[in-house]
């Protein structure tokens, strides 16, 4: 792929960025993503930002934290804002971001509006350059969480208090803006909204009808529409609309000078009376029919629009500019670079079939955190998005070299490209599908049925044709397995390859294997994992783990293939008392831990890019033979079971520890990375937390020293690995929850 020129003359598409800078308050507690990215504490992101080459950004000098008590302090926002014009990148201010505003106030009280309004005042009159705003992200869907689901403050749960929040929200953006231009009569106001459709079955058409008026109500208000004729009128004088105020808005319009979407792929939704077809937490309904709401990805079968069936419909609508101002999906790194790439297609298409699109903003530059949960309590979720901040300093993704091919309009090639994302694979039905047509705002079944289809609607960014693999070796291991489950899942192309397709340690053996399969990477997992017996058959130990990754690293040098493979926390002497991060020096115990530290150094001598992965102690769902399946197992039976308390390691989800190699596989990261599950323990600690969240009985466990398990090969007291590069894998404690519903037949979280 590459950058979107100029069509016919018109301007090229604007690349913009923007960080995620939520401040939303659940109760008296504020959540600050800012402060969680750590970019409230980090100028010099904004260096890394312009590198990409983007043209505008999406920047927030928010009411909450500028004046939290009526005293405007502008020092923050004076340095970035600043910064970015010395930079060449012009801001996008946002003032409220799914906030309420400063303690004192809220989307209910009367005050917002003047507060916000004087607020944006003291903005444009502290940057008088600063032409484009945004006052208030997303109003509809700020006016949902905040007053008809209580999600957020002030927690409304009906129609009057939707209404009231997403009036006062409405009626601030117009008067910050009458603000704003009375100090710059130039300022524009990009105003953004998620714009999801709801689907239905035929019994559910009014409630579909219902909610596709109600998704436009933000923008119909302030363009001035929402007059008698309109059709959500009535329903704004039942929730408690004053024709008065709704004719205001009629008379003195603010219309957006730029229409923003901001597209999820969780934002078209499907509703259906049948909740036996569904899980009980989407059941809901309204006071005539009980019903299921889901994502409408898991059940049309058709597929759903996406970006360029909301761009044309806004254009079609308001024929005013229009732009993606949220591009961003949570996820693995291929899914986040097919939807970008589909984004960046979709408003390619749509400004070749004439709709004025000008910009489409990479959201969530620093990524995001608890998304997941609408941000309704501090989990520690994190989602990277171009930067991920979980190392010492932001690290580039994938995305950037994305994003920069974008901004310069240069061709952009990945092999995970060549697979389509989750949602245009037949996989992404979850439910019995539905075939439905679109028809006057509402869908319908459509009569004639219809199966599961992948509909490349938006145009399908990478096509259904496979294309170069991953080649796993150690078909035979826990690793290797869990290696290719996780690709299939993730809709990687690869191949998973026994001894007998390709010994590592045979230089004709892996060339044979590679110029057959002709993959884009290799993923090592095979090699000697019986640690004890290392001690009596060194040789052997030494040519699976320390001469096969060295064959496979020349070998990849010469094809230009990219490599991974693994290593371990034996490597360590087990002296220190703090976890060991990737530049401490490899002192090896045993014959096991010296062919480990030997691959480390042969492996990155030959090939420096190889990323190397040091982890530790498994907990697999899949493979009944790792210890604390077996442990869990041996407990419930009632049976004893013997661990070592005096042993410490750093525990490692498999799911979790797969996910990650092949994330940084696809970043092009390499050499060495140490990934485990935070939280050091004991090996009886690890059998008792699990027990624990199990709900088992751990009373059979016998805890006792490691020397009275007759090892054979001496283990490091203390193998704790922490990292310096970032520490990427979740807590231990929510690993073995997670555990626990794999193990119960759940998907592989």
């Amino acid at each position: 792929m590459s950058g979107g020129a100029g069509e016919g003359g018109a301007p090229a598409l604007e690349i913009w960025g923007g960080v995620e800078c939520t401040v939303n308050r659940v109760g008296d507690a504020y959540h600050d993503q800012l402060e969680r990215s750590g970019h409230a504490h980090r100028l010099d992101d904004l260096d890394r930002f312009a590198e990409l080459g983007i043209r505008a950004l999406r920047y927030p000098v928010l009411w909450e934290r500028t004046a939290p008590d009526g005293r405007a302090r502008f020092a923050w926002a004076d340095a970035r804002l600043g910064r970015l014009r010395e930079l060449g990148v012009r801001p996008i201010v946002g003032l409220v971001h799914h906030g309420s505003g400063p303690p004192r106030t809220s989307l209910l009280d009367p005050g917002f509006v003047e507060g916000l309004a004087r607020f944006a005042r003291a903005v444009a009159e502290r940057y008088p350059w600063v032409e484009d705003y945004t006052p208030v992200n997303e109003p509809l869907t700020t006016a949902r969480f905040s007053g008809l689901y209580g999600h957020w403050y002030p927690h409304g749960r009906d129609g009057r208090a939707f209404l009231r929040a997403l009036l006062t929200q409405c009626r601030a953006i117009a008067a910050a803006m009458r603000a704003v231009r009375e100090v710059n009569p130039r300022a524009r106001l990009v105003q953004t909204e998620d714009l999801g459709k709801t689907f239905s079955t035929p019994l559910l058409a009014y409630q579909a009808e219902h909610e596709n008026h109600r998704r436009w109500l933000s923008l119909d208000l302030l363009m001035g529409r929402v007059d008698r004729d309109h059709p959500f009128y009535p329903q704004l004088l039942e929730w408690g609309a004053s024709p008065g105020e709704l004719e205001a808005l009629v008379a003195s319009p603010c219309p957006p000078d730029i229409v923003g979407i901001n597209h999820y792929i969780t934002s078209e939704r499907f509703i259906d009376e049948r909740l036996e077809r569904y899980p009980s937490w989407f059941h809901g309904g309204n006071d005539r029919h009980a019903y299921a709401d889901v994502e409408a990805v898991r059940v049309v079968a058709e597929g759903v629009g996406g970006h360029l069936a909301r761009l044309v419909e806004v254009w079609e609508r308001y024929r005013r500019p229009v732009a993606i101002t949220e591009a961003h999906l949570g996820g693995s790194r291929e899914e986040q670079l097919r939807w970008l790439v589909e984004a960046h297609r979709a408003a390619v298409a749509a400004r070749a079939a004439g709709a004025d699109v000008c910009a489409l903003a990479v959201w969530a530059l620093l990524g995001s955190f608890d998304w997941d949960c609408l941000v309704v309590s501090d989990r520690g979720r994190y989602e990277p998005g171009v930067f991920d901040v979980r190392g010492h300093a932001p690290r580039p993704t994938a995305l950037a070299a994305l994003v920069r091919a974008l901004t310069r309009g240069e061709p952009f090639d990945h092999p995970v490209l060549s697979s389509p994302g989750w949602w245009r694979r037949p996989e992404r039905l979850l439910y019995p599908p539905v075939s439905v047509v679109e028809r006057d705002g509402a869908a319908r079944l459509d009569p004639s049925g219809g199966g599961p289809t992948v509909e490349p609607s938006g145009g399908d960014p990478a096509g259904q044709a496979e294309g170069p693999p991953i080649l796993i070796a150690g078909a035979t291991g826990t690793l290797g397995r869990a290696f290719a489950r996780l690709c299939a899942h993730r809709g990687l192309p690869h191949r998973l390859l026994c001894r007998r397709e390709m010994d590592i340690a045979d230089p004709a053996s892996v060339e044979r294997a590679l110029g057959r399969h002709a993959p884009w990477a290799v993923v090592n997992t095979a090699g000697y994992v019986r640690v004890d017996d290392a001690e009596l058959e060194p040789h052997r130990c030494e040519r699976e783990n320390a001469a096969g990754p060295a064959v496979l690293a020349a070998a990849c040098r010469e094809r230009g293939v990219r490599l991974v493979t693994f290593s371990s926390d034996q490597v360590f002497d087990g002296a220190g008392t703090t976890p060991y991060v990737e530049t401490d020096p490899a002192r090896p115990l045993s014959a096991y831990g010296r062919s480990k530290a030997v691959a480390e150094q042969q492996v990155l001598s030959i090939l420096p890019t190889a990323l190397v992965v040091r982890t530790a102690a498994f907990i697999d769902p899949w493979d009944a033979s790792t210890f604390v399946t077996a442990a869990l197992r041996a407990l419930r039976d009632g049976r004893p079971f013997t661990a070592a308390d005096d042993l410490i390691v750093t525990p490692t989800y498999t799911p979790d520890l797969v996910n990650a190699a092949l994330d940084l596989l696809i970043d092009g990261e390499g050499g060495l990375w140490h990934l485990a599950n935070r939280d050091a323990v004991t090996w009886a600690e690890l059998v008792t937390r699990a027990a624990a969240l199990a709900h088992v009985d751990a009373r059979p466990l016998v805890r006792c020293p490691s020397h009275a398990l007759c090892l054979v090969a001496p283990r490091p007291r203390y193998s704790a690995l922490g990292s310096r590069r970032g520490l990427l894998l979740p807590a231990l404690d929510d690993a073995l929850a997670r555990y626990l519903v794999a193990c119960d037949g759940g998907p592989p979280r």
